[in-house]
Order: structure tokens, then sequence, then C-alpha cells
């Protein structure tokens, strides 16, 4: 797999694929400006891992919770940095225990602590992230309410 083998530039990202900030998963919003040469491909591109083919089993997975997730907690556009790197990691540790479990379900030998100390550390990055939905405001304000309303009359 060569540097062209990301999510966005290599055509895996369909346009069913969920799209938050500046139309990108869970990216920064792009605001009219030029790519910097001085930061990472991931923060300059719509990539979510940079370098992985988002068409496999597992990134399609990891992109869903992570998306999922980030629009629990009201949009991306609403989060800051540190909460998408909690967002991140949390969706890592739950594809590893959803694998885990499936090999369980098989009827395969798991380790137990390795499954314990995993899920351990997703209830402590879901208590950091938050649990609760967070509602995001869809109210219009006055001007916007007033603005069809003026059109119409």
């Amino acid at each position: 797999m060569d540097a062209k083998d990301t999510i966005g530039e290599n055509g895996a990202d369909g346009p069913d694929m969920p799209r938050l900030r500046g139309g990108s998963p869970l990216g920064r919003a792009k605001v009219g400006r030029p790519k910097d040469p001085q930061k990472s491909r991931l923060t300059n591109a719509p990539v979510l891992l940079a370098n992985v083919d988002g068409r496999t089993t597992v990134a399609r997975r990891y992109r869903d919770i992570a998306t999922a997730i980030a629009t629990d907690q009201g949009g991306a556009d609403r989060l800051s940095e540190t909460r998408l790197q909690l967002i991140r990691r949390f969706s890592a540790a739950a594809c590893l225990a959803e694998q885990l479990e499936s090999r369980l379900a098989r009827g395969e030998e798991i380790d137990i602590q390795e499954h314990s100390l995993l899920v351990s550390t997703m209830v402590r990055v879901a208590q950091r992230i938050g649990i609760d939905r967070r509602a995001k405001n869809i109210t219009p304000s006055l001007s916007e309410y007033l603005t069809p309303q003026e059109a119409a009359d």
C-alpha cells in the first residue's frame, strides 16, 4: 500500500460515507485555505487514519463507531481536538474488543485478562468522553426565522 491508499484519495469513501467537518469524517473543517505543508497528512487531508485502506471491515467499523460517538456528542464540529482523540482511541479499543468477542463466540479461547483490561480501559475513556447524548441546537435565530417569512409576503 502506497501513500495514496487513504480514505478520500483512492475512492474508497463513497457518497454514503458519513461526513462531518468540512466534508471529512471526523476531520477538521476546511476553511478555504491551502494545505499547510508544516502539518501532517492527517491534519491536512480528509482522512480518519493515514495510509489505511478505508474499505476493510475493521476500518469501516472503526469509522462507524467514531462517527456515531461524535454525532452523539453533538457533532464533530462542536468537539475539541482532545475529545476527538479520545473518540478515536475508544473506537480502536471497541474494534479490538469486538474481535476478541467474535473469537469467544466461535468457541475459541481468549485471554480473559486482556479482555478485562480492554473493557476497563474503554470504560475510563467513555467516562472522559461522556456517555450522554448532547442535543445539537437547531433552533433558527430570529433573523433566520423571519427571512423566509418576508420572502413569502
